[in-house]
């Protein structure tokens, strides 16, 4: 595996035959990732930020079962109605949810039977959209949508979260054998310079984006740079040699007990005087050429703050973005930035259990910016707003500098 991120033209089908072709395109890669997987990798649980690889694909085609086949199929039967309890992830208002630190512990249905639910879906949903008329697709192809850019999120977790998986295993297992980092782009600049002013940030135009994408709105920003440059592992290992994780000075107080407890990024490990780190390949070499990555928010400002800089906000990444002179935004590793996760002026979340998607969790987390190795392609976009709590690592997240 070895397929960057592209932002290229991602443009809807122009039927229902092609929906259809999409749908079972990106069906298929979802079990592409986990063929290799044993049994017992799909149902392991490593921490309660993760899910295991049975209940991501369970819980993606439950998506489709609630919110498509149940309101626009009819004769729909649903697989079994205990799914529904089983692998609801957070929609409160659809009623009660198997707790999710738990999931690990569902060794039944077994990953067989997830495969057998997966194809019940398939066959329903062909079934859907050979059938639909133009009136009922108006009204269906957009949750069918939402329902895709769904599982690809889904799709990038199973990566992230086999990967914690496998931290825990002395055999350091690799979730894809032949995975490899995306080779880097390089730039003539070091830093792209914005001046101030007032500029439009947010999802531009009627194609598809998450809700907390929107609206697009006018911003006011000061003249600043970003860095056009990812910050690297050689930069990391200078920060570690200087004492980065053992000065006070540079951490936020909520990230200083953190700090005490991490010697370096998640996944490094020194042997013999070498780092080595995990990757989706197994255990290798520290390449310091290559991105940090699986780095806290913490991390990530403490490093700013030694290095002199800052972390930028999610309106100057995507403004410096939008001016094409930022290196590899895309396809390596998420971007700490600077900005709280908060609704955009006059956002207005979806009605129904759909509203729960984005808008509940706007608080106490950090926006990144930009896509990992991890993200499937196509999938992400320059106003796509991923993110995460600041203590969290296992995601593909790293940074770059500004001022």
């Amino acid at each position: 595996m070895n397929a960057p991120v592209t932002t290229g033209d991602c443009s809807p089908p122009a039927t229902a035959a092609g929906w259809l072709a999409r749908y079972r395109q990106i069906r298929a890669h979802t079990e592409t990732l986990a063929v290799a997987l044993s049994p017992e990798d799909q149902t392991v649980q490593s921490m309660p930020d993760a899910s295991p690889t049975k209940w991501h694909r369970a819980h993606v085609s439950w998506f489709f079962e609630q919110f498509l086949l149940g309101q626009f199929l009819s004769d729909y039967r649903c697989f079994d109605p205990r799914y529904a309890f089983l692998f609801n992830s957070y929609y409160v208002s659809l009623g009660p949810r198997h707790e999710r630190p738990q999931r690990g512990l569902l060794t039944r249905p077994a990953a067989h039977e997830i495969s057998a639910y997966r194809n019940h879906v398939d066959v329903a949903v062909a079934t859907l959209l050979t059938a639909a008329t133009l009136e009922q697709l108006d009204a269906l192809l957009p949750i069918l949508e939402l329902g895709l850019q769904h599982e690809q999120q889904h799709q990038e977790l199973m990566l992230t979260d086999i990967l914690h998986a496998f931290s825990h295993n002395p055999l350091n297992p690799a979730a894809v054998p032949d995975w490899e980092w995306p080779s880097l782009a390089t730039s003539a600049l070091t830093d792209v310079a914005l001046a101030a002013g007032t500029y439009r940030v947010g999802h531009p135009d009627d194609g598809f984006c998450f809700d907390n994408e929107t609206p697009q709105h006018t911003t006011w920003l000061q003249d600043y740079r970003v860095a056009t440059q990812l910050v690297t592992q050689a930069d990391w290992l200078a920060f570690i040699a200087d004492g980065g994780y053992s000065t006070p000075t540079l951490w936020l107080s909520d990230g200083w007990p953190h700090a005490q407890r991490w010697q370096a990024p998640l996944y490094w490990q020194r042997r013999d005087g070498q780092w080595l780190s995990l990757t989706l390949g197994g255990l290798r070499e520290i390449n310091p050429a290559q991105p940090v990555c699986h780095i806290s928010y913490y991390e990530a400002d403490a490093f700013a703050r030694w290095a002199g800089r800052r972390l930028p906000t999610e309106a100057e990444w995507e403004v410096a973005q939008a001016s094409g002179q930022l290196a590899n935004a895309f396809g390596h590793v998420w971007q700490w930035t600077s900005s709280a996760y908060a609704p955009y002026p006059g956002f207005r979340p979806a009605t129904g259990a759909l509203g729960e998607y984005n808008g509940k969790f706007m608080v106490n987390q950090l926006v990144l910016r930009g896509g990992s190795c991890a993200t499937p392609a196509g999938h992400a976009r320059p106003s796509y707003r991923n993110f995460f709590y600041p203590h969290q690592r296992w995601q593909f997240s790293g940074l770059r500098l500004a001022d």
